[in-house]
């Protein structure tokens, strides 16, 4: 399996290119985007997106707050062949608590794994800044099942894209707010309470800005 397949041009690009372990001067890579309570599209809304790539080309991130149903991660292991079901009940502590989210409506059926950087596969791991990667093949899947994954990780089915300049029309806009990213609002496990303490983290008082909403 090509890895590079598997992810958006975007991200392609992005570590191909000399630069891709720091942001361009004017672009979001490795921050949070927490859409505004008047966001009026249903798939974004209350959402927060971890920016994966952010270029002139366009954008691509990971909604980090919305969880994946019924989608349990052993289980998947079990559907992707990676494990027996009878193995189940012997996977490390990682991988039994490992949330499995939706990660926006872009490439549904495809998996991406957010985790920390002290994992890494060669020509396959996309690093995005000093403490967050991104990897986008099974062989993730495979360590964390064996309990030699990252430390911290997520699992996300698709991701949420954006072409040239439409992520700068839409903070233009005031669909999002920007913040700095850290690791519990990305790998915490109160997936719920994210979008308030990302709005908290900005500055804002959610109950105001939910009072604004009601007259918009």
């Amino acid at each position: 399996m090509d890895p590079e397949a598997k992810k958006p041009r975007t991200v392609r690009r992005k570590a191909a290119g000399r630069g891709g372990d720091a942001p361009a001067p004017g672009y979001l890579d490795g921050q949070l985007l927490v859409a505004m309570p008047v966001m009026g599209d249903p798939r974004f809304e209350r959402s927060v997106i971890y920016l994966c790539a952010h270029s002139s080309e366009g954008a691509m991130g990971i909604i980090v707050n919305r969880p994946a149903g019924s989608i349990d991660f052993p289980e998947l292991l079990v559907q992707l062949d990676i494990i027996e079901k009878a193995d189940q009940i012997k996977l490390p502590e990682n991988a039994e608590s490992m949330r499995v989210l939706k990660g926006g409506p872009v490439d549904t059926g495809r998996g991406f794994v957010l985790h920390s950087s002290d994992f890494f596969i060669q020509n396959a791991t996309l690093r995005i800044d000093d403490g967050v990667c991104l990897t986008a093949t099974v062989d993730i899947l495979r360590a964390i099942a064996k309990g030699a994954g990252p430390k911290h990780a997520i699992l996300a089915l698709g991701y949420a894209g954006w072409g040239a300049g439409q992520l700068e029309t839409e903070i233009q806009k005031n669909d999002w707010l920007h913040c700095d990213a850290d690791p519990d609002l990305i790998f915490g496990g109160d997936v719920e309470e994210k979008y308030l303490r990302a709005l908290r983290k900005i500055g804002i008082d959610p109950g105001m800005l939910s009072n604004e909403a009601g007259h918009a």
